[in-house]
């Protein structure tokens, strides 16, 4: 079985084969998202942790959250559900899943260091290398966070771009769209969709009293008129009753 060891605090990943029943047998009837500490593979991965989050049967088939068996089974999905995309709006489709628990039948396993107690040896090309983000953080918040702004700080002046050379041979630098960023812009345009809503609701209110007016109105005028021929019919029959 390989098994896939992911260090997302360095931005590593490392594959290791493992072909000892006994070291695997740790990992069977052991779900996603379950903690197994690393000194079951060897002295030197003990003091690690490490979290399953993943994996792929023989045949290809990656493991679900949610699905409790060890199997592959067919499942509906939509397109509110994992390792389905529809192609059609409101398309759903049977497909072929294996569960989260782990078994033997598995041919890759996906484990996530999530803990590296102290003392702990470096992993050979896991742990002590490192490798720098490519891309910065484009959300408001993350790029705060990461720089400890305030909310008076300006967030464009901290944007991480990066730098290449163009087809055309020219240096440039590229940067990222910054998401949910507040700007003038963005407050006139909520004032203006707020006071279009407003000005559909009351415009919707002044027709629904024009109609229940005209409504009330037309029957009104309707009751008259059959008031007006019934008497005309009475009186018809009272002249006829004296001739």
């Amino acid at each position: 079985m390989k098994l896939n060891i992911a260090f997302p605090q360095n931005g590593t990943m490392k594959i290791v084969e493992c072909d000892d029943e006994a070291k695997l047998r740790e990992f069977y009837d052991k779900r996603i998202s379950q903690e197994v500490d690393g000194s079951v593979l060897g002295a030197g991965y003990s003091g690690y942790t490490f979290k399953i989050s993943g994996g792929n049967d023989k045949q290809g088939f990656a493991m679900m959250q949610g699905v409790l068996t060890n199997r592959r089974v067919r499942l509906l999905l939509n397109k509110d559900s994992k390792l389905y995309r529809p192609r059609r709006k409101g398309e759903r489709k049977k497909k072929s899943v294996r569960g989260c628990i782990v078994g033997a039948d598995l041919a890759t396993l996906n484990l996530v260091i999530t803990e590296v107690k102290e003392g702990a040896l470096p992993i050979p090309g896991l742990t002590d290398v490192q490798i720098p983000r490519r891309l910065g953080p484009k959300r408001v918040g993350k790029i705060r966070a990461l720089f400890g702004l305030s909310k008076d700080d300006d967030v464009r002046q901290y944007v991480l771009g990066r730098e290449f050379t163009n087809k055309k041979g020219k240096r440039v630098v590229k940067k990222p769209k910054i998401q949910r960023l507040v700007t003038p812009t963005v407050l006139q345009r909520k004032r203006r969709i707020l006071s279009h809503k407003i000005k559909a609701i009351q415009a919707s209110r002044q027709a629904a009293q024009e109609y229940a007016r005209l409504f009330a109105q037309r029957a009104k005028e309707r009751r008259e008129s059959e008031r007006a021929r019934s008497s005309r019919r009475r009186s018809s029959r009272r002249q006829s009753a004296r001739a």
